[in-house]
């Protein structure tokens, strides 16, 4: 009888440590992805914030219509969100 409970006793604490070393994986998977979104995030922010510098540059400098500012706003906003795509890509 007690050959049979050592023997689960084992079992269990061998199905228990699998268990543990499985979620202590999907941790560290998760930070790394938390991280990951962090840094597209401060890329986004910073495009934004070239971008509304850079319009009102433009407006300021009066060589170019509204419109013309508005565009190179959102060139500058394309191109934050593509850095953002790289930085999660790596």
């Amino acid at each position: 009888m007690k050959d049979s409970k050592s023997g689960l006793f084992r079992k269990s604490a061998g199905v228990l440590a699998g268990i543990a070393m499985l979620s202590l994986s999907g941790v560290s998977l998760a930070t790394e992805q938390s991280k990951d979104r962090q840094e597209g995030r401060e890329v986004n922010q910073e495009a934004k914030q070239e971008a509304r510098k850079e319009k009102i540059d433009c407006r300021a400098a009066d060589n170019k219509s509204n419109a013309e500012c508005r565009q190179d706003k959102r060139d500058t906003k394309q191109e934050g969100r593509k850095g953002k795509r790289d930085t999660k890509r790596q």
